[in-house]
């Protein structure tokens, strides 16, 4: 029996702002970054640059919006893409870690917060592991 209690609920709202700060954090990040502070290397396109690094951000996009767990879950897989790079660039290029520094925070921030919500919004909704395999 889910527990449908106002801390509850609370906890759960709390979880989907921190996701959605650190999403819409990288969001802004990406386009500002590769097309103003540290815009790609002269041969490279910067319509090239900016489909590698903004299209994978719009895939979750609407289910993160509308607070769908199920996409809140999946989209970690996006978000390592963002995580991964910026460990890189922190240890790889002195000129970017700032950026890279930004982008991690925003990507763990994403990461907990949507780990959280999928987590205690999936309870709530009774959408856990004992529902299915009492279907099964």
């Amino acid at each position: 029996m889910t527990d449908k209690t106002s801390p509850n609920l609370q906890k759960i709202k709390t979880a989907k702002l921190i996701a959605l700060i650190g999403f819409f954090g990288i969001f802004l990040l990406v386009p500002i970054w590769h097309l103003w502070l540290a815009p790609p290397m002269e041969g490279m396109s910067k319509t090239f640059v900016m489909a590698i690094w903004f299209t994978p951000l719009l895939f979750p996009l609407k289910g993160l919006v509308q607070g769908k767990p199920y996409t809140y879950a999946w989209s970690n897989f996006v978000c390592m893409f963002y995580f991964l790079h910026s460990l890189t660039l922190i240890y790889a290029s002195e000129h970017e870690r700032m950026l890279a520094g930004i982008e991690f925070v925003f990507s763990l921030t994403w990461f907990l917060g949507a780990c959280y919500y999928a987590k205690w919004q999936g309870q709530y909704l009774g959408l856990g592991l004992k529902k299915l395999k009492k279907d099964a």
